[in-house]
């Protein structure tokens, strides 16, 4: 067995590199679209919906490929090769029907980065370590991202928007050395799907659970989570960009930096609160924690339109880090807890996440027509209408699904 620290420091440059190749150019591409190449928002809207749709359809192939190939870190390298080239060429050829396919192709590049960290990890660490490694996976991600905004900021700055494509590449090709640092043997497979070693006695009841997407249809509280996830995509996924979008329009030549600034100061609130919610998800549980990321999302959207101050708009933002922060390192926790022992965690992460993927891909296509049609107060208040559903809904219909030590006991990894 490879030394604990040895594998560690590898996961979490892995996890520092690949943040922002795994979201995506996303806000930065709505700027530079905006700024420089004159579309307006509802065209906008439409290349980013068109671009999150491919990746949609790719989520559910890409868990399952996660769950049956043992050739995970081929598949994370080939995932930053794509989006590295997709970075270099955008830029170059600003067509709306070019723009549109490389943001598709990279979008389903993109679809296997989640699913493939949470499968190393679990299949690294095992599930009773599992959610402090999430926690710190998530610090990491969300370092990343504030490292890279804080960059792309100043360098937006002096040679403009199109630096961030330059940048994303870079990321990319960082992640790929991360990855190779993380040695092959380290990872169970059979750990990394959701199994353990099935000759130990664990949960009498996990070998009778309905496995694939028997489980996603039969699961009641798992169907819960699903349809709150989406919601809270949905009111999510437009957000920043409109900010972006505001603060552009406010000040053209820095709206790619005040756009940084939003990024970074909502990703280094994350990062404590990926921490937090590792170190406490196994004692507060996963329900108060989720409920408290919906109220959030809710209350951001209805503090947008109190001003377009840039630095209200900036303050506001970094309410996304208590959010976001808290979804990140909650999704595949309780994913795990509801998939156990049937094999299929990658899959069933992948099918959640296409639910979700549509939520947020209507966002952005939806806000940008109420945005043209209403303005930008009308497109906050209904975002944030849609997460104040998602929690009530939660809070209704969820319920805790915490693990007991004693189930996952069998399975720790001897490492």
């Amino acid at each position: 067995m490879h030394d604990a620290d040895k594998i560690k420091h590898p996961l979490d440059a892995l996890n520092f590199f690949l943040a922002d190749v795994r979201d995506g150019l996303g806000p930065y591409l709505a700027i530079y679209l905006l700024t420089v190449q004159k579309w307006d928002e509802a065209s906008i809207g439409v290349v980013m919906s068109v671009a999150a749709l491919a990746g949609i359809v790719a989520q559910t192939p890409a868990g399952a490929l996660i769950d049956k190939t043992t050739a995970k870190r081929a598949i994370v390298i080939l995932g930053a090769v794509i989006v590295t080239l997709g970075s270099i060429v955008l830029p170059l050829y600003p067509g709306f029907v070019f723009v549109a396919t490389m943001q598709a192709l990279t979008g389903v590049a993109a679809a296997v980065f989640a699913p493939a960290l949470a499968a190393i990890t679990l299949g690294i660490v095992g599930p009773r370590a599992f959610a402090r490694r999430i926690g710190r996976n998530e610090a990491f991600n969300h370092a990343g991202n504030a490292t890279t905004a804080t960059l792309a900021g100043i360098f937006a700055y002096a040679f403009g928007p199109i630096v961030v494509f330059w940048l994303m590449a870079a990321m990319a090709v960082a992640s790929i050395l991360a990855t190779l640092a993380i040695p092959a043997d380290a990872i169970d497979h059979q750990m990394a799907r959701g199994l353990g070693d099935l000759d130990e006695t664990h949960d009498h009841d996990a070998a009778d659970r309905p496995s694939g997407f028997q489980v996603l249809l039969t699961c009641k509280p798992l169907l819960i989570f699903a349809a709150a996830t989406v919601l809270f995509h949905f009111s999510n996924a437009a957000m920043l960009p409109l900010v972006g979008q505001k603060l552009a329009l406010v000040n053209n030549e820095l709206g790619t930096t005040l756009m940084s600034v939003c990024i970074v100061a909502a990703q280094l609130v994350m990062v404590p609160v990926a921490m937090l919610v590792g170190r406490k998800a196994d004692v507060w549980g996963r329900k108060p924690l989720f409920a408290c990321a919906l109220a959030v999302l809710a209350l951001r959207g209805a503090l947008y339109p109190l001003s377009d101050n840039p630095y209200w708009l900036v303050g506001v933002q970094t309410l996304d880090g208590v959010g976001a922060g808290i979804f990140g390192a909650i999704f595949p926790l309780v994913v795990a807890d509801l998939t156990y022992g049937t094999g299929h965690f990658n899959i069933s992460q992948g099918a959640i996440a296409t639910a979700a993927g549509l939520g947020g891909a209507l966002s952005t296509a939806i806000a940008g027509v109420i945005v043209v049609k209403a303005g930008y107060t009308a497109a906050f208040l209904t975002l944030a209408a849609l997460a104040g559903i998602g929690l009530i809904l939660f809070i209704a219909a969820m319920p805790e699904t915490r693990p007991s030590d004693a189930r996952h006991q069998p399975l720790v990894p001897n490492a």
